[in-house]
């Protein structure tokens, strides 16, 4: 593992992951995921897969003909028997249902599903029956006669151009921090600082950021080698801010003694480790929390500020799909309509047709 790159680990960690959970569905999905697997991402096969298994664990539990079966004892056949109405049942569900901790059967645990969450579910079943109906190993496919929850366009929640000013600053200074905070503020802060310019000042994701190594960076040309999902590497460009937040950091960065197979870690955290994507998680919430309380703010979050702002200034949509690394136009495009509209609406304040 330590010969490895960050993201071959990854990949092998989610490989690992994907065969767990397998171990845990019916012996035909086997068969689905191996066929899915050129046309998805590890991530996305590994979605698939828990949601399957809450889908089955559910009909088990409520179909009258299945439930006297396990899940390892579910043939292909038995597909069949389920209906368009236990798939809506199944969605009713997952609105809201309690499971026992998986390593803990003592303990309880609550789950709640949106429209969002809800859609991604009826996704993964639809993928599901529509393999094996298109391989016809099964009669019908009842999850294609249920309907899609309609999902509810969110508006951006992104920082202001003030907000983002803020932001930098308290990283800077840590006035607000609590007294705990502060004295890990005097370790973190050059790091803190570079990293957040970074999300802010590229629009990468932070996965992509936890996997940056300190060769991926040049200087010359203001250039950050990321690799994007789906493992392909891309060139990001970056401006003066973001490069003299990192040239500070790596100033601090260059004394310190990573831990065995963390040495090309760009970002290394208080245990000099590469840094992971819940501590970035973290970290960004507690700076923002300090800027603004009613707005949640997240990594992806300054990566929808940096998309909003690159639109604003360029209104090129296809420029903004491919930094941001949306493989549609389509997404970005619907993802930052409700710009064009406050356009539209500032357009329709502008033109007075009789002075006052």
């Amino acid at each position: 593992m330590a010969d490895l790159s960050y993201h071959e680990q990854q990949k092998q960690k989610n490989t690992l992951r994907l065969r767990e959970l397998l171990s845990q569905l019916p012996p035909f999905a086997y068969e689905f995921f191996r066929g899915i697997e050129p046309v998805t991402s590890p991530k996305t096969r590994i979605g698939y897969a828990y949601d399957l298994r809450i889908f089955f664990e559910y009909i088990l539990e409520i179909h009258p003909t299945l439930k006297n079966k396990s899940i390892n004892e579910l043939c292909l056949k038995d597909l069949e028997e389920i209906t368009p109405d236990h798939i809506e049942m199944f969605l009713e569900y997952v609105t809201y249902y309690k499971k026992p901790h998986p390593q803990n059967p003592h303990k309880i645990i609550e789950y709640q599903n949106d429209e969002r969450g809800k859609a991604r579910k009826l996704a993964a079943i639809r993928t599901f029956y529509t393999y094996f109906h298109k391989k016809r190993k099964i009669n019908g496919n009842p999850s294609s006669l249920v309907e899609m929850p309609k999902i509810h366009e969110k508006n951006i929640i992104r920082l202001e151009i003030d907000e983002v000013a803020k932001l930098l600053d308290e990283i800077e200074s840590g006035e607000k921090l609590t007294a705990t905070q502060k004295r890990y503020h005097n370790y973190t802060k050059a790091r803190d600082l570079a990293l957040i310019t970074v999300l802010l000042g590229t629009g990468i994701r932070v996965s992509e950021c936890v996997g940056l190594d300190i060769k991926d960076i040049d200087f010359d040309v203001n250039g950050l080698k990321i690799t994007r999902k789906g493992g392909n590497e891309m060139v990001i460009y970056f401006g003066e801010e973001v490069e003299e937040a990192l040239q500070n950091y790596l100033a601090e960065r260059n004394k310190k003694q990573p831990k065995p197979g963390h040495e090309d870690a760009l970002f290394l955290s208080l245990q000099n480790q590469r840094i992971s994507v819940r501590s970035v998680q973290n970290l960004v919430k507690k700076y923002a929390s300090l800027v603004t309380t009613i707005k949640k703010i997240s990594p992806h979050k300054l990566r929808s500020t940096y998309g909003t702002n690159l639109y604003q200034e360029t209104g090129d949509i296809y420029l903004v799909a491919d930094v941001l690394g949306h493989k549609d136009v389509n997404t970005t495009r619907k993802h930052y309509a409700q710009i064009d509209d406050q356009r539209r609406r500032s357009a329709a304040r502008a033109v007075k047709l009789r002075k006052l």
